[in-house]
């Protein structure tokens, strides 16, 4: 079937709100994507039909709800190829998942004077966890550069600090700032080598093309349902059974036991063991329908729409004079996801954001929770953010691009 955008957009009822008379452009995918219909009516059907707590009822609506909830794990294991529903964590989102490693698995396995090892364009998710563990057990924080582009991981430098021991290392599958799409494969290939454990940050990856994570043969795989037409506040951790059974849990509770006595408990079977107290009930009844979804339109469709997506808009925005573009070029469009980094000289980002808005155009402003690579690699203060997903069309580009003359209009900067 062929990919049709316009069909896909009649799916997502936010995309027909107006503001001031003008429809309105989302171009904030990155930050979090609008939801179909189907997600919606999912998540309202739970509430409205079959109500109850899993795990625990043995009448109708209860056993209707464990079920609903337990498939969409396995909806969720097929869509990244883990082996079973087992190796599927649910957490708030790819920040929790990214914790509760450095919690459970860190606290238990890195030891004083370790190394930890991360790239400069991590978010701050893949960042603060890994500096708290550091100084909880005295280990060191290194972090590989990126290369004179300033767009990728510089694999020469990656190899020189993997050979240093490094006993984890974490990184980013595609940068929200400069839309990157990182080898991962190769790096977890490279790391295992050096006898690390590999931690992959997916939260713009597995949104927005196919996500082999055994073909990538990572140790662990975080992501969010948000950022891919599922609800917030449920998030994935993928993680190899062998590893995730000797590691303790990292909340306790009700659900993730099997025995409690007075002064000993034991846990309950993975991946309940990780999943303390009342789930998110709803949340993975929603993830499972997006997961769904995204099956249906197919991800290489996906992919491939927003390749042609972010072509036409780094072709329409690099033929504005003072448009400042960050991330890998049009040559390199095979390894860059949908995100595009920009700044109009002489403008701060804040303002093309706000002026954007009035002009029915949503983007993102700032330092995008990567202040490291912003504010030190790229040396800017803060960057605007456009994003795509499969429902962005080249009119919102063009609207966009229309939106910086308006920017240079109200602040009467000359072209």
């Amino acid at each position: 079937m062929a990919f049709d955008v316009e069909a896909i957009r009649k799916d997502f009822p936010i995309l027909s709100t107006k503001s001031d008379g003008k429809r309105l452009v989302y171009l904030d995918s990155a930050s979090t994507s609008q939801k179909p219909r189907q997600v919606i009516d999912a998540i309202s059907g739970y509430y409205k039909e079959y109500n109850a707590n899993i795990h625990r009822g043995l009448y109708d609506i209860s056993r209707r709800a464990t079920e609903a909830y337990t498939n969409s794990k396995d909806l969720v294991a097929r869509f990244v190829n883990a082996e079973s529903y087992r190796n599927i964590v649910y957490t708030r989102n790819t920040t929790e998942s990214i914790n509760l490693v450095a919690r459970a698995w860190g606290d238990a396995n890195v030891k004083k004077g370790d190394r930890i090892l991360i790239s400069q364009m991590e978010h701050h998710s893949n960042v603060v966890p890994w500096q708290q563990l550091a100084k909880r057990k005295g280990a060191i924080l290194d972090y590989a550069d990126l290369d004179e582009s300033k767009s990728f991981i510089d694999m020469n430098d990656l190899k020189e600090k993997l050979g240093r021991g490094p006993t984890i290392v974490a990184f980013t599958h595609a940068s929200n700032v400069l839309g990157s799409i990182n080898d991962a494969g190769k790096i977890t290939e490279m790391a295992h080598k050096a006898g690390a454990t590999v931690l992959i940050d997916g939260a713009q990856s597995t949104p927005h093309f196919k996500v082999d994570v055994r073909g990538i043969g990572c140790d662990f795989y975080a992501f969010s349902g948000h950022k891919m037409l599922g609800p917030a506040g449920i998030g994935v951790l993928y993680g190899r059974e062998d590893i995730m059974e000797n590691m303790p849990p990292f909340l306790g509770g009700g659900d993730m036991i099997r025995s409690v006595d007075f002064q000993e408990s034991t846990w309950n079977e993975l991946p309940w063991k990780f999943e303390a107290g009342t789930s998110n009930i709803e949340g993975g009844i929603g993830l499972g329908t997006a997961v769904e979804y995204l099956n249906g339109v197919g991800m290489g469709e996906i992919r491939e729409h927003e390749v042609k997506i972010v072509k036409y808009a780094l072709e329409r925005l690099g033929a504005v004079e003072g448009v400042v573009l960050y991330g890998p070029d049009i040559n390199n469009i095979d390894r860059r996801g949908g995100v595009i980094s920009f700044n109009i000289k002489g403008v701060h980002p804040h303002d093309v954001a706000t002026i954007f808005d009035s002009e029915g155009v949503a983007i993102r402003a700032g330092h995008h929770c990567a202040m490291p690579l912003v504010n030190k690699i790229l040396n800017e203060p803060s960057v605007a953010r456009m994003s795509f997903y499969l429902y962005t069309t080249e009119e919102d580009v063009d609207r966009a691009v229309a939106a910086i003359d308006k920017v240079r209009t109200v602040l009467r900067i000359k072209k």
